[in-house]
């Protein structure tokens, strides 16, 4: 049985302990050669989403931006007919 406390939310709700990311780092910790290896080609070969995954590690993704329209001349409801 989970022994992490349920504070309401489903019992796998919520960040993992420190302990299995520390466990899972370890597991993925002598493919990271390979992985860099990869990203490289990748990169290399000019693939967008290699080049788009570098440089959101690299310089962070962008800021993402709403396109707000307001128009003040049309009202939502029209009232004139009550």
């Amino acid at each position: 049985m989970d022994k992490r406390v349920n504070n309401g939310g489903h019992k796998t709700a919520g960040r993992k302990p420190k302990a299995d990311e520390i466990a899972m780092i370890e597991r993925l910790s002598p493919m990271e050669d390979k992985a860099y290896k990869a990203l490289e080609a990748g990169v290399e070969a000019g693939d967008f989403k290699f080049v788009q995954l570098y440089f959101n590690y690299y310089a962070g993704k962008p800021k993402e931006t709403k396109d707000v329209t307001i128009n003040s001349e049309q009202p939502i409801f029209d009232f004139s007919g009550i």
